[in-house]
């Protein structure tokens, strides 16, 4: 029996078959109303209950945004000067010798790909840490230190920034230069450690501000944490003399500030492994035990590898023990145990004579041709007729430069030019070819170069200044303190 049909009979009610009909239509009708608006229903009512309806959308990264805009322009002549990795003098990306070698050693000995212990490979552990403190460091000797393997230098702050969270309690300040590398302040402020700074770069003179930094430094509370870039300063690539550092490093002991190296360049900002290591080294010999990271992105082109190590100096080798259990509970929850395959091409390369000559050959290599790209800048700069001070583009180091160029000058650089970098004017110098250099210094130019002015309005605007310190015209640079007798940019 039908369903209107069960339905009236239910009733005693006998119904005619079109009327039983027409009640069947009806009621299908409806079902069919019920299934389509069901779906609409719930996904109304499951967006307005959603768990994540309160997250915003976040802020891009400003250097993907870079990127991405390279990406889209179809100049021919267009310069990508924003990425932080090493690129060949045709502009591509480059895999040393070294490295090929140690994947075959690897291929041919069939390795299996099982776990590595919480604290990484012992043998690039141990190879870490002798080439960052020297084979003849007595704190290496002795085995007062202890190094794990972290993911590359990122995830080896980040072990550092869990450990003092949960064991320095002296003190949650953390004082980083400023600048410092972006992603310093939230390693540390995720870590729930507290963000202070201390003057480092004068972008008057576009060099260190050395003296600002000491008297910062000496007003430092005792006891907190201090970070420090080892080499190849990020963003700025300026880096203290060893005077300098000698300095530095008498007034921190005399605060009793607990040092943390950031050494994410080392052999890449002067081609000399130990030259770039010397602050680390000097620090330790003067007694001050400190915490440090180590990258191998840049100095064996392992970006995608992921291969770095945290180091801790302790007070002797049971201490060294200690920190090494706390160390490993730490790293436990957050990644169990670190990749393998970054950690096997650096090892071999660090530990087998052959691999290590080739290694220091091809890294000096890579230093010297961006030495050689921050010379070439300043001679074309000359040779377009630019008057203006470029001392500051080979006196800094390492793979970064900071150029000294205002906000619009690099919007007309990427508008008219297509030259791409952040809007602070940092150039990643890597990005600079024997083929592209003349172009970079013909547009560089453009946007700096400066107008004529007659003297009444000189007069008129002495205090103004128009131009870093470090873009004056030398002659005027040399007999101005700051600002007088500038000449005005072209786009002002």
């Amino acid at each position: 029996m039908r369903g209107a049909e069960r339905s009236a009979g239910a009733r005693g009610v006998k119904c005619p078959p079109a009327a039983a009909t027409a009640a069947t239509a009806a009621m299908a009708l409806l079902h069919s109303c019920r299934l389509l608006a069901a779906p609409r229903l719930a996904t109304a009512a499951s967006r307005a209950s959603s768990w994540w309806s309160h997250v915003e959308m976040g802020p891009p990264d400003p250097i993907l945004g870079v990127t991405e805009a390279y990406k889209r322009d179809t100049n021919s002549k267009k310069m990508n000067l924003g990425v932080g990795a090493y690129r060949d003098d045709n502009g591509k990306p480059y895999v040393l010798n070294c490295v090929r070698k140690a994947e075959a050693m690897i291929a041919a000995k069939k390795m299996d790909k099982e776990y590595l212990p919480i604290g990484g490979l012992a043998d690039f552990t141990r190879a870490s840490a002798e080439l960052a403190l020297g084979e003849n460091s007595e704190a290496f000797k002795s085995g007062r230190y202890v190094t794990v393997q972290g993911i590359s230098g990122t995830g080896s702050l980040r072990i550092g920034a869990n450990f003092l969270q949960r064991f320095f309690k002296a003190s949650r300040d953390v004082y980083l230069p400023k600048p410092s590398w972006g992603n310093h302040t939230p390693i540390f402020r995720d870590a729930g450690m507290q963000l202070q700074a201390y003057r480092y770069y004068d972008p008057k003179t576009c060099s260190l501000d050395f003296s600002g930094a000491m008297d910062d430094i000496s007003k430092i509370p005792e006891k907190s944490i201090i970070l420090l870039h080892a080499c190849a300063h990020n963003p700025t690539g300026v880096d203290p003399r060893q005077e300098q550092w000698k300095e530095l490093a008498a007034t921190v002991k005399k605060r009793n500030l607990l040092v943390y190296f950031d050494m994410a360049y080392q052999g890449f900002a002067s081609g000399d492994i130990n030259r770039d290591a010397w602050a680390v080294r000097h620090f330790i010999e003067q007694g001050i035990n400190i915490v440090l990271s180590q990258s191998f992105a840049k100095n064996m082109g392992l970006y995608g590898e992921r291969a770095g190590a945290f180091t801790v100096i302790c007070s002797d080798a049971d201490e060294a023990k200690r920190v090494e259990s706390q160390l490993k509970i730490l790293i436990r929850p957050m990644y169990s145990n670190p990749p393998v395959n970054g950690a096997r091409i650096a090892s071999l390369i660090l530990n087998t004579p052959d691999l290590r000559k080739e290694w220091l050959t091809e890294v000096k290599g890579m230093a010297d041709r961006i030495i050689s790209m921050r010379t070439q800048l300043v001679s074309n700069l000359k040779k377009e007729g630019s008057s203006h001070n470029w001392q500051h583009i080979t006196d800094q180091i390492g793979m970064f430069c900071f150029t000294g160029l205002k906000p619009e000058q690099v919007e007309r650089l990427i508008k008219e030019f297509s030259v791409y970098m952040t809007k602070d004017g940092r150039i990643s110098v890597a990005g600079v070819t024997s083929g592209n250099v003349g172009y970079l210094a013909h547009a560089i130019h453009q946007v700096t170069k400066s107008k004529e002015v007659p003297d009444s309005l000189i007069t008129a605007f002495q205090p103004v200044s128009l131009l870093p310190f470090c873009l004056m015209e030398p002659a005027l640079a040399e007999d101005s303190p700051r600002g007088a007798r500038l000449s005005l940019v072209q786009d002002h």
